[in-house]
């Protein structure tokens, strides 16, 4: 498995909404219907206003189908919707999957 991370970093609260909506509304599902397993946005700490998004792919080589095939007309998308003029700086990773680990629900009676 293969977790692609786009991070965002944004100089204004407003826009950085703005576009974890749009994300939440659209893109993500775009992103998956192009061969991605999942999606998630995570807000992260510290002080600038920085989010990743980091999506699964079965493997290298669908991702790098997703590259060639899918990946420009959706970063152009999200250009069109969110230049970098409004402040907004891009940084994107790839990286293999070692180990999951997703411990069982526990028990109606064990909470």
């Amino acid at each position: 498995m293969l977790l692609y991370t786009v991070a965002c970093e944004f100089d204004n609260a407003a826009t950085a909404q703005e576009w974890v909506d749009w994300l939440e509304r659209e893109h993500l599902a775009d992103v998956c219907r192009a061969g991605a397993l999942s999606a998630e946005i995570i807000r992260m700490d510290g002080d600038t206003i920085r989010y990743e998004v980091h999506y699964r792919f079965r493997s290298r080589t669908e991702f790098e189908v997703y590259e060639r095939d899918h990946a420009p007309r959706l970063r152009a998308e999200g250009l069109k919707h969110f230049p970098l003029e409004l402040g907004l700086r891009y940084a994107r990773s790839t990286g293999e999957v070692i180990a999951i680990h997703e411990p069982a629900a526990p028990r109606l009676g064990q909470l």
